[in-house]
């Protein structure tokens, strides 16, 4: 047993020796940083002059005292970096161990003592720094939703962001990202809607059913939450690359759809897409609209690239899906489903093709929740992204049945298997799409449905007068945006002429037209601040159009949904605005039935000038009949053109059989129509040349009727243009000036000046029963009469013979 501390008393001096051969080959040298690093960690250079000899020894190295590091060639993950630490500090207790050894049997035993206390000063010192960091990363992840908000401010250029506009969002816990964008959009205050379903759908997971007036903000209801857990899970997924040291492929697969939105029109997906990309500026998720119309070969190219969220219209999705796009046939990663505007998917004789997306799509009863996904991705997906499928149906009218209700309270949804025949109403649909138990119902429409701003009013007509009193509404009440509506499309076409043919420049928008020419008459739309659209019901759902301020329903909407989506456009977002509607006798009773369905019982009358509606009259004449010649001329065209296409196409050589009588016939018949469409047109130019002038206006005697300071300054601004015109004389510009005696306001000022006259709905139905039944009686007694006499002339022949 004695030999054994021999040796390790001998190796220990060997050690000794080594190191001290090692620092006086170190002092040798001079410093160059071009010379590769030594071996030995713990030899170290201090770049300073002042030390005595420019090195330090072993044994006065302290890293932290002097604020020097070890270099560090390569970068090393935290547990190569951990386990060099521990060996480090091994072979550095073992050197100084060692030296304590050497020194004691030297007789010095108060040097070890003060590098072990060292040692042990550097250790403490280690643990504060590690304890720190710690409780910094775990402070991250809460502070972020506080503190997001206000770094996120920074960011914003050259704009001041008051925490105090912006407090009622910070409430509702959203991601530093989406605050971003918020503040840039200038949302102050997150709408009714969008506070009772983010919280629901954004950190409770729930599936909503969501209903509130239009111009609510439903896109971003449910286009917040989405977002909202794309970014939480992208979180997350980050962390677990820090902590496992794995592939970010592996952990969250990118290239995944991960959220598919269905709308019932191209213009309402176009617009959703635009919102989304807006709020998802400044993350990485990318959205693409997929809707008819458009190139097939383009979107499919846009599908390459793999979006996150999918926007589009049941026709198109369904026909790339059949055609087995991978993109959207790999629904096993879906983690939201949306059918916005659900109230028009489930109108009869529509979108059957929604029925097919639907059976496409993973179910999701409770017993799939264990199971993996049989999927060539899924095999390393976290749990956190396994979640099950959320469901928002949201619409503007909301009809659920009280043992609908029931059923998502209790939990005892049908899966879609179960669910057979159409989709003949929202609680069918719900069940379908996969709607799960205890889902949030918000309902936030009122008693009446429509907007508490929107002023709706009346103009009672006879059929062929709509024209002229819609020419009234908008030259006398023409500011601000207007949007017509007509039920077909031959009545928009009529429409349209004739109020080109009468100076007024309108853009249309119907279900005939091709994609880019809709999207071009809604961009002039939005670019013109006093524009009118006339559009049929393709217009009324979801479109979010600033500053319409009027809409006129030419003609009666089908349905009462459809009418209060029609009355939607305007009175946005907290906004007024104003809806007339134009009845003719034959409209009274369904308009009743109507109102009856969102519980309206009165109506006010929309104030008309009586007194400019000869003046009108005069020109919607002269437009009836150029629009007469201008259709025969072009249906003539069009027919010829038709025939000498076909006769073409099967190589036929047409013969002119006409007489020389017959063509010298219609020639003239051509030159006496065109002479008469010029005459007209000359007539109905030099009309519209003046403004619309009452019928009371005299242009010998002035004042004969008095004058006003309106009348005045009126007078004023026609000298003014008549002197512009005989200075532009070449140009043919019509002047602004377009009413006199009346100031030119927008349809909901006049319905506010005017004296408040509502007229009872069931006084109107009243009065259309008593008209109908006097018709009837006069009918009646007409055939009695009839009748009669005929009996009487039978008599007479009877007794002559």
């Amino acid at each position: 047993m004695a030999p054994q501390p021999l040796q390790k008393k001998s190796k220990k001096t060997k050690r000794i020796r080594e190191d001290s051969e090692q620092i006086e080959r170190i002092e040798s040298l001079s410093w160059n940083p071009s010379l590769p690093d030594n071996d030995d960690p713990f030899s170290l250079f201090t770049g300073s002059n002042e030390l005595e000899g420019g090195f330090l020894s072993l044994e006065e190295i302290d890293e932290i005292e002097y604020g020097l590091e070890i270099p560090k060639p390569e970068r090393k993950s935290k547990r190569e970096k951990s386990k060099e630490t521990t060996k480090l500090q091994k072979r550095k207790r073992s050197q100084d161990h060692d030296e304590s050894d050497g020194e004691a049997e030297a007789g010095s035993d108060e040097k070890f003592d003060e590098e072990n206390k060292k040692v042990k000063a550097k250790k403490k010192r280690e643990k504060k720094k590690k304890n720190k960091e710690k409780k910094s990363e775990e402070n991250e992840e809460p502070a972020a939703a506080v503190t997001g908000a206000s770094d996120c401010k920074d960011d914003i250029e050259g704009d001041s962001v008051d925490e105090a506009e912006y407090y009622a969002w910070n409430e509702l816990r959203l991601h530093p990202l989406l605050l971003k964008s918020i503040y840039r959009l200038k949302f102050k205050e997150p709408t009714p809607i969008q506070k009772a379903c983010i919280p629901a759908a954004a950190h409770q997971g729930k599936d909503v059913i969501g209903a509130a007036e239009t111009g609510s903000g439903k896109t971003l209801a449910f286009g917040l939450p989405i977002l909202q857990r794309l970014l939480e899970e992208r979180e997350k997924a980050d962390n677990l690359v820090a902590e496992k040291e794995e592939a970010v492929e592996k952990i969250t697969p990118k290239g995944l759809l991960r959220a598919l939105i269905i709308t019932p029109t191209r213009e309402l997906a176009l617009q959703v897409t635009d919102h989304l990309k807006e709020v998802a500026k400044d993350t990485n998720i990318r959205v693409v609209p997929i809707v008819g119309g458009m190139s097939t070969e383009k979107q499919e190219r846009l599908l390459k690239a793999r979006p996150e969220i999918v926007v589009g219209t049941p026709g198109r999705l369904w026909e790339l899906m059949s055609g087995g796009e991978v993109h959207l046939v790999e629904l096993h990663s879906l983690s939201f489903f949306v059918l916005d505007e659900a109230d028009r998917m489930i109108e009869s004789g529509h979108f059957h093709e929604l029925q097919s997306i639907i059976d496409m799509l993973p179910m999701t009863s409770s017993s799939h929740e264990g199971q993996p996904q049989n999927t060539q991705d899924c095999t390393t997906v976290v749990s956190f992204q396994r979640k099950k499928r959320q469901t928002f149906v949201f619409s503007a009218t909301l009809a659920l049945s009280s043992d609908f209700r029931k059923k998502l309270k209790k939990g005892s949804m049908k899966s879609k298997q179960i669910v057979n025949g159409e989709l003949n109403s929202i609680e069918t649909l719900s069940e379908r799409a996969g709607m799960r138990a205890n889902a949030a119902i918000v309902d936030l429409t009122n008693a009446s449905i429509m907007a508490d701003k929107l002023e709706e009013s009346f103009i009672e007509c006879r059929e062929e007068d709509k024209d002229a009193y819609l020419y009234y509404i908008l030259s006398v009440h023409g500011q601000g945006r207007t949007i017509v509506f007509c039920t077909s499309i031959a009545a928009l076409r009529h429409t349209s002429s004739l109020l080109r043919i009468l100076g007024i420049n309108v853009w249309t928008l119907h279900a005939q037209m091709q994609q880019r020419a809709r999207l071009k008459a809604i961009d002039r739309f939005r670019g013109n601040e006093h524009g009118i659209l006339v559009a049929t019901d393709v217009a009324a759902r979801g479109l979010d159009i600033p500053g319409v301020r009027t809409v006129v329903h030419y003609q009666l909407p089908h349905s009462a949904e459809v009418y209060v989506h029609r009355s939607g456009r305007t009175a946005r977002a907290c906004t007024d605005g104003c809806s007339i509607t134009l009845i003719s006798p034959n409209d009274t009773s369904k308009f009743a039935a109507l109102c009856k369905s969102f519980s309206k019982e009165s109506f006010r009358r929309f104030p008309v000038e009586i007194s400019y509606m000869s003046e009108v009259a005069k020109r919607l004449s002269l437009a009836r009949q150029v629009d007469k010649i201008l259709r025969k001329d072009s249906q003539d065209k069009a027919k010829k053109s038709w025939f000498d296409r076909n006769a073409e196409s099967i190589e036929l050589e047409v013969e002119d059989n006409d007489s020389e009588e017959e063509r010298v016939n219609n020639c003239k018949q051509k030159k006496a129509s065109s002479s008469h469409l010029k005459k007209l047109q000359q007539e109905l130019n030099m009309l519209l040349s003046r403004p619309l002038q009452p019928k009371t206006f005299s242009h010998r005697f002035l004042a004969g009727a008095g004058v006003s300071p309106l009348l005045q300054n009126q007078f004023e601004e026609l000298a003014r243009q008549k002197l512009g015109d005989i200075m532009n004389s070449g140009e043919g510009k019509i002047g602004k000036l377009l009413v006199i005696g009346q100031d030119r306001v927008e349809p909901l000022q006049a319905l506010r000046n005017a004296n408040h006259e509502v007229m009872d709905l069931n006084e109107i139905v009243e009065k259309r029963r008593n008209v109908e039944s006097l018709r009837r009686k006069r009918k009646e007694e007409k055939k009695r009469l009839h009748d009669q006499r005929r009996k009487q002339r039978k008599k007479l022949k009877a007794g002559t013979e």
